[in-house]
């Protein structure tokens, strides 16, 4: 019974470790921050509002709203989400690997 739960834990924690690469490669290629939108002499214009250390940086996107550049932003999110998910529960292996003491 010990080795089956060692051999799902070794596979979960594999699946798992896989799954946080392939993440981090995705975030890496997606833009951070938020669409901002500036209404200046009665014209919109948008911007990608990001933090560069302790400032925030504005770079001017046009005059269209960017619906790409939103929905990276969007997915970004998902995905920083289900990072979180991923370490959770490879936290939660790791734990249960420290508590064999057969």
């Amino acid at each position: 019974m010990k080795v089956l739960l060692h051999g799902i834990l070794s596979e979960s924690k594999e699946y798992y470790l896989q799954s946080r690469e392939k993440i981090k490669k995705k975030l890496a290629n997606l833009p951070k921050g938020s669409v901002k939108e500036r209404l200046i002499a009665e014209k919109k214009y948008y911007y990608l509002q990001q933090r560069v250390g302790k400032k925030v940086v504005h770079k001017y996107l046009g005059k269209r709203r960017p619906e790409e550049v939103a929905s990276q932003i969007k997915e970004r999110k998902a995905l920083c989400i289900q990072l979180k998910k991923v370490n959770e529960a490879l936290r939660i292996i790791k734990r249960s690997e420290g508590r064999r003491h057969g």
